[in-house]
């Protein structure tokens, strides 16, 4: 792994995880497991931290290779790597917060995370969201309006792509398959975001979020339901099988 900072590279590993040296990289590993603990293996650079001192601002570029042991609709709970907050106190204490990240994120059913509008809530997805900004965080107060107003459909149409625009989030699935080698590369900007796969744009001109943030790569087996109607849930899956993510490259580059 390569930074171009003085980051140190913190391990997590929770349950039935493992993370092993293989001849072309790292693999992360969620050995089978029966649901009732929580598994992640992880790596990244903000344990121990305050959130105002997390070590990535834009502008910089990050660029994987990565496989894994199943394609889409096969691997469970949830895997990735890019950029967050860590706003739900996954790695000590700091105050809970709203969440910034972005991210090549996957999430199995039954995570439910519809956040952008036509875009499955779950799945394999370049993704960016920084509900922080003060525009969005002025809507807080406002949530159970809203929450009502978007449970007639034809409201949610016509109402949800405005605040999502106010909340900075945009998806777009990622149409290779999951299970093979690929190149993955997002561009942090001051006013935005972009993502390729294998060198071919995916999200373009996506919302930056607000540094600074932290690196995050992990593979765990928890499932997440986040709905703009309101619906919320969390919970743990049983792994009957070996699963993995393999990183081959991973680089930060500054200008």
């Amino acid at each position: 792994m390569k930074t171009g900072s003085k980051s140190v590279v913190n391990r997590i590993l929770l349950g039935s995880a493992a993370l092993v040296r293989t001849e072309t990289g790292l693999r992360f590993l969620n050995l089978p497991c029966s649901g009732k603990r929580y598994v992640n293996a992880q790596i990244d650079d903000y344990q121990g931290l305050s959130r105002r001192d997390f070590l990535w601002r834009p502008p910089l570029a990050l660029a994987v290779r990565a496989r894994f042991s199943h394609p889409a609709g096969s691997l469970l709970g949830t895997a990735g790597f890019g950029f967050w907050n860590d706003p739900f106190l996954m790695t000590g204490w700091r105050p809970p917060t709203l969440p910034r990240a972005l991210w090549f994120f996957h999430a199995s059913q039954p995570s439910d995370m519809s956040l952008a509008l036509g875009v499955p809530g779950h799945g394999w997805k370049a993704a960016v969201i920084d509900v922080l900004r003060p525009a969005a965080a002025a809507l807080i107060p406002a949530a159970p309006f809203f929450i009502t107003l978007l449970q007639g459909r034809d409201l949610y149409r016509l109402v949800w792509p405005q605040l999502q625009r106010i909340l900075n989030i945009a998806e777009r699935p990622i149409p290779v398959a999951m299970d093979g080698w690929h190149t993955y590369r997002l561009e942090w900007q001051e006013t935005s975001t972009s993502f390729w796969v294998d060198g071919e744009p995916l999200l373009m001109g996506a919302p930056a979020p607000r540094g600074p943030l932290g690196l995050v790569v992990w593979l765990d087996n928890q499932w997440m339901v986040a709905k703009p109607t309101g619906r919320l849930g969390h919970g743990l899956l049983a792994i009957p099988h070996v699963q993995w993510m393999e990183i081959a490259d991973l680089v930060i580059t500054r200008p």
